[in-house]
């Protein structure tokens, strides 16, 4: 472990997968896009959607075991049903949503110019509840991730197409994102883009590191690990807490503006969630 991580912090120095701060989001786009190509040319670009099952056949294999029987379809099924359920006031999610909720997910996280802020789909979910005088819901599991399941599940195979207008608040979050995935945090003093980028396809012990291009496509999932559904905030503690950093609030400042990044660093790929991983 002590070598492993001396090697991601020597190649986190020396790696050239640099961009300068000038550089456009659409620059970025392009040679976050490029350094994951050179990175696995065996990998197609679609298929960056099911992360390390990308990039590693024997792991593959077993996940499309598992993905015959899906460990998530009660939770899509869950989802749904709560999806319908009529408020207090006899409404239901369907009144909050454009298209009553059907196949929308792919639209968020967006920029919303009305109140400055990116709106996530766990957010818009919430504030469907409150704006129908019912109480939100926690943030990372439960019946907020099989709502969030079930609406992803009517958006796969949608593109995702995050956009960053021209207003210099959507730039600012963009840019809040872009240093939470490469800022070193915690007593290992590791960033996102020391596992996801840089050691994309090495070994932590057991585990295949996954590429970050493409990971947001796939949430909620389903993890051995956590014997459950969760949200894209609820890995983002996680991967906190590995590195000995307190994680930020859920749906906080922090990590909206990580999503928005990062979801934005998977344009051009399908919706695949809800998903099943390790």
């Amino acid at each position: 472990m002590k070598k492993l991580l001396t090697a991601i912090l020597t190649l986190g120095l020396l790696c050239t997968f640099t961009l300068t701060a000038q550089a456009t989001p659409q620059d970025y786009l392009t040679k976050f896009r490029s350094y994951f190509k050179k990175r696995f040319p065996n990998t197609p670009f679609k298929d960056f959607i099911n992360g390390v099952y990308s990039i590693d056949a024997a792991s593959r294999e077993q996940w499309e075991e598992i993905e015959e029987f899906p460990p998530y379809e009660l939770n899509i099924e869950k989802g749904k049903d709560l999806f319908a359920k009529p408020f207090a006031n006899g409404k239901t999610y369907a009144s909050c949503f454009p298209n009553n909720g059907d196949g929308i997910a792919d639209r968020y996280p967006f920029f919303d110019a009305k109140s400055g802020n990116v709106i996530t789909l766990e957010a818009a979910i919430n504030a469907c509840r409150e704006a129908n005088s019912e109480k939100p819901l926690k943030w990372k599991k439960g019946a907020m991730a099989d709502i969030s399941a079930y609406m992803h599940y009517t958006s796969r195979g949608k593109i995702i197409a995050v956009q960053i207008p021209d207003d210099p608040r959507a730039m600012a979050i963009y840019n809040k994102g872009k240093a939470q995935f490469f800022a070193k945090r915690g007593q290992l003093n590791m960033a996102c883009a020391d596992c996801h980028v840089y050691n994309s396809g090495n070994k932590i012990r057991a585990d295949l590191l996954s590429p970050g291009l493409g990971q947001p496509s796939g949430f909620p999932v389903y993890r051995s690990k956590w014997g459950g559904l969760g949200t894209l905030h609820r890995r983002y503690g996680g991967c906190n807490k590995q590195v000995r950093s307190k994680p930020f609030k859920a749906q906080g400042s922090e990590y909206t503006a990580l999503q928005y990044f990062h979801t934005y660093m998977s344009n051009g790929l399908e919706m695949n969630g809800p998903s099943a991983r390790k």
